[in-house]
């Protein structure tokens, strides 16, 4: 297993993995390849939770849905995902009631294999870590943020970090969309 987390300017890992995305008969599951959003110029979000059926993950995974048309308004598709099958995905699904209605998919790496090229396998539990990666429509990752297993992220600071990215600009601390951008000025004192 790779301990290094892969970072900014490194290209996303080629991959296919099934997926949950509808609950309707049928119509459940999908394919989905490291081409799904870029394939379409869009920025991808893809964030790993470690387990399904726990309890800091759901809260997790119904705030992403709850901001999935401020990611659509901003070209970028949210794809969730953990280390647990599509059918266990899909029985959380109908279990949960913050679930049942999401607007992207549930990643099922059931191989473990992409959260290891991504350096986010837990060694001991082997189960992905919180980890949240921005990947601009060409493959490449433009950020990342990994959290212990035990800590809840921040939604709206992903919405935030990609407004930010997205401005190709320089942004100050604390930045937010529609505030000034930095200039860089040279001195030649």
């Amino acid at each position: 297993m790779s301990n290094r987390v892969l970072s900014t300017g490194s290209q996303l890992p080629v991959f296919k993995k099934k997926a949950v995305v509808s609950l309707e008969k049928g119509k459940e599951f999908a394919e989905i390849t490291h081409e799904f959003a870029s394939a379409k110029g869009k920025w991808t979000v893809l964030f790993w939770w470690p387990k399904d059926f726990t309890f800091v993950c759901p809260t997790e995974i119904a705030e992403f849905n709850k901001k999935n048309s401020e990611f659509s308004d901003r070209d970028a598709v949210v794809i969730g995902a953990s280390t647990d099958s599509e059918f266990v995905h899909l029985a959380w699904r109908k279990d949960h009631s913050d679930l049942r209605d999401l607007k992207f998919p549930m990643l099922a790496d059931t191989s473990k294999s992409l959260a290891e090229e991504l350096g986010i396998l837990d060694a001991d539990e082997k189960v992905a870590y919180r980890a949240t990666f921005i990947i601009d429509p060409h493959g490449i990752i433009r950020w990342v943020s990994v959290y212990d297993l035990n800590v809840g992220r921040n939604v709206q600071e992903v919405v935030r970090v990609l407004d930010a990215l997205q401005t190709d600009e320089l942004c100050p601390c604390n930045w937010k969309k529609g505030e000034e951008t930095l200039t860089a000025q040279l001195s030649l004192n």
